[in-house]
This record gives structure tokens, sequence and C-alpha cells, in this order.
């Protein structure tokens, strides 16, 4: 995998009303429709019927909503494996302090000579559960506070 598979399309302000216009409609037909395939209809020149895996158009509803919301998007097959250096930048750490966390076991890797790989599974298994505890956190904290009286 290419560093360049891992650049986020960042949406411009034309991109983020578009995405917010169509979003909607999207969510609507899946919520309607349950189909396993959906047809497409492409307006431009002949009318032209496109077929697509349903999960295809709900990954593209999952990127209109980060795209809404103007953050940038990237897709990662779940079974890419990924450099430390790929990896680091999508937790958006120092790639020291990802050697740091598979080396204590906090993600799982393997070796390719002496090179680490990273399955982007495995990466984004670790982002859930960080994420999980650092709610779990602020939540002990909120309580804390409400039981010393503070908010």
């Amino acid at each position: 995998m290419t560093a360049l598979a891992l650049t986020p399309v960042q949406p411009d302000e034309a991109d983020i009303h578009a995405a917010v216009e169509a979003l909607p409609h999207i969510k609507s037909y899946l919520a309607e429709h349950p189909d396993s395939v959906i047809r497409l209809v492409v307006a431009d020149g002949p009318q032209e019927t496109l077929e697509v895996p349903r999960g295809a158009v709900e990954l593209l509803a999952r990127v209109l909503a980060h795209m809404a919301a103007g953050q940038g998007v990237s897709v990662v097959p779940a079974h890419a494996e990924l450099t430390t250096q790929q990896a680091a930048d999508l937790l958006n750490v120092s790639r020291p302090f990802l050697i740091g966390l598979l080396d204590a076991g906090e993600i799982e890797y393997r070796k390719v000579g002496k090179h680490r790989r990273i399955k982007a599974q495995s990466l984004l298994a670790h982002m859930a559960r960080d994420d999980q505890e650092r709610r779990e956190a602020a939540d002990e904290l909120t309580r804390l506070n409400q039981d010393m009286g503070l908010l």
C-alpha cells in the first residue's frame, strides 16, 4: 500500500454543500429499501443503470457524513498492511511511540524481515479500544465531579 492511498480527500465548501444535500436522500433510500443490490441511474447522456452492492452505498453514506462535517476521508481496505510510519500517521502519533505500542502488545503486527507490518484491522481495533477507554475515563471524571458537587 502506498502513502498516496492513505492521503485523505479534503472537502472544499462545494463538496461539503453537496455532501450535506445528498446524505439525507441516501440515508432515506437505504432505510426504505432493504435490497442487497442497489440500482443507480446515471443522468448524463443516455440513461444507464449501475448495480452496486448495498455495502458500497452504505460506505458512501459514511463518507458523505464525514465530508458534510468538513472532515477529510481515506479508504483503507481492512486487510491492508501498513508500514509503521503509515500506522503512526493514522494514529497521529510519532513512529517511536507507535513502536512502543507494538512492543507492548497493544497492536498486533508481523515482521517482514526487519520491518514491522500492521494490519489496518488491528490498528482500527486498537483505535476503537482506545476511544472506549477514553470515554469511560471521561465518564468517571464526570461522576467524580458530580459527587464532589463541582458540576
